[in-house]
């Protein structure tokens, strides 16, 4: 199998790559200060036409590589051409907890749009009301969510019917796999079932004293994009009931993954041996082991597609959906997904402009498409999914087909953000150390906390 031949949309993705580890920490913190500040989600859906008064709004985004710079500038160069009256100011690099903190603040600093890497914020953005409802604005322009985009990123783009947010690009998890490995080891295809997985792992990997020649696969959840919400993708679980509350306990996929994750350390030589060497890769790009030929599985996302493009590695490297549990080989394909968001401040003066900005880059094909394929993420829109001019290269047209795939899940929205999921990492940590106890009595201790904290927040 051949790798993409373009070098020009490569994706160095270092803001994105604290969203499901650190991010979550911090965000779980931010919402739990912002829980009391509430700003007014009524605006109006006015319309801002071409005989209008100019006006200048300000949008903060967390892009800061030069081919990103590059790709959200000339998508606001051909929206402000489209749109002579509105002129977008915008800033770059912007962190999440500084977002929060102006949102709350408001007045003439504040931003107007806002993208954020991080979905967990959405039930803060939402149930605080700092980011406005887009609901009306949508009906107003006969857009249906339903309709335009992908059902999982309308699910991550939205809190308690308050669709404060739209999708702007997404990010899919898969399988990356060494070809020329695979077929030393006599192994013809990518595994579709966990157990085949298992014994492709088992046989990929070559021992050496007490640490590894080569390593089939690091499961361990300190690895990078080793985290159990982007391996439950795998399973489809549901975190919080109808009621909120937390489901981890009475849902058998959290069961089912921790075993699976824990078992597979158990096989592949012990949590020690593998700890010791996963930290032997500090970075992770720099020091990458599937990147360097060390390890001969990995789980990630759709942007390791151009990093492996630009680094030229010595071996011939392919795509495919992380595999499934044996009893789920029918939804095969499926996986874990997120992405970035975009709102508009609820305390913006200039809603109207908002609007037409934050429409444009979120359902213009052309927009969603030459954006995507300028920074090697998947595109938000059905239509862009399906648009002639993205990239198809083989190996990220597995993240397309993910994102397409009916059975994709994510991580719901919840007030305190991420919260939920840093609780479920920690618990997870213990247990595969072995240092976690009982399953079940762990994952209903860690409902407990859940909820301690949800109830805290409301």
């Amino acid at each position: 199998m051949s790798t993409p031949q373009s070098e020009s949309s490569t994706r160095s993705r270092s803001p994105r790559l604290r969203r499901a580890t650190a991010a979550l920490a911090v965000t779980a913190a931010l919402a739990l200060t912002a829980a009391a500040c509430t700003g007014s989600s009524s605006g109006s859906a006015g319309s801002v036409g071409s005989s209008s008064a100019p006006v200048t709004i300000t949008f903060w985004h967390g892009w800061s590589q030069p081919n990103e710079l590059k790709a959200i500038n000339d998508n606001i160069a051909n929206f402000e051409k489209l749109h002579p009256n509105i002129k977008v100011k915008a800033v770059s690099n912007v962190t999440d907890d500084k977002i929060n903190q102006a949102l709350r603040a408001g007045g003439s600093q504040a931003p107007d749009v806002v993208s954020s890497f991080t979905t967990d914020n959405v039930g803060q953005f939402c149930g605080t009301h700092e980011f406005a409802d887009l609901t009306p604005f949508l009906q107003k322009d006969g857009i249906d969510p339903a309709k335009t985009f992908p059902k999982q990123m309308v699910a991550y783009t939205q809190y308690n019917g308050d669709q404060c947010s739209l999708p702007l690009l997404g990010d899919a998890f898969g399988l990356y796999y060494n070809v020329d490995m695979f077929k030393a080891a006599g192994i013809t295809s990518p595994p579709k079932t966990l157990s085949e997985f298992d014994a492709d792992a088992v046989k990929l990997t070559r021992s050496s004293g007490d640490s590894y020649s080569q390593l089939g696969f690091m499961p361990d959840y300190h690895g990078f994009e080793s985290t159990p919400a982007h391996y439950l993708g795998s399973w489809g679980p549901k975190y919080l009931t109808a009621g909120g509350t937390s489901n981890l306990a009475a849902d058998p996929a959290f069961a089912a993954q921790l075993t699976w994750q824990k078992n597979l350390i158990d096989k592949l030589g012990g949590f020690s041996k593998l700890e010791k060497y996963r930290n032997t890769f500090t970075d992770e790009f720099a020091s990458n082991p599937f990147d360097k030929g060390k390890t001969a599985m990995s789980i990630d996302g759709e942007w390791r597609v151009a990093n492996l493009t630009q680094e030229h590695p010595s071996f011939t490297w392919a795509t495919a959906p992380f595999p499934v549990p044996d009893d789920q080989v029918a939804q095969y394909g499926k996986g874990y997904q997120t992405g970035t968001i975009i709102g508009m401040a609820s305390t913006s003066k200039n809603q109207a402009a908002a609007w037409e900005f934050l429409k444009y880059l979120t359902t213009d094909t052309n927009a969603v498409v030459t954006f995507a394929n300028a920074i090697y993420n998947v595109p938000s829109t059905l239509a862009a999914l399906q648009s002639p001019q993205l990239n198809h290269t083989p190996q990220f047209q597995t993240f397309l087909d993910i994102a397409n795939n009916p059975n994709t899940s994510t991580t719901p929205a919840s007030p305190n953000g991420g919260a939920y999921q840093v609780s479920l990492q920690n618990f997870a940590y213990k247990y595969e150390s072995g240092q976690g106890g009982d399953l079940k009595a762990g994952l209903a201790a860690t409902d407990t906390q859940i909820d301690h904290d949800l109830a805290q927040t409301k």
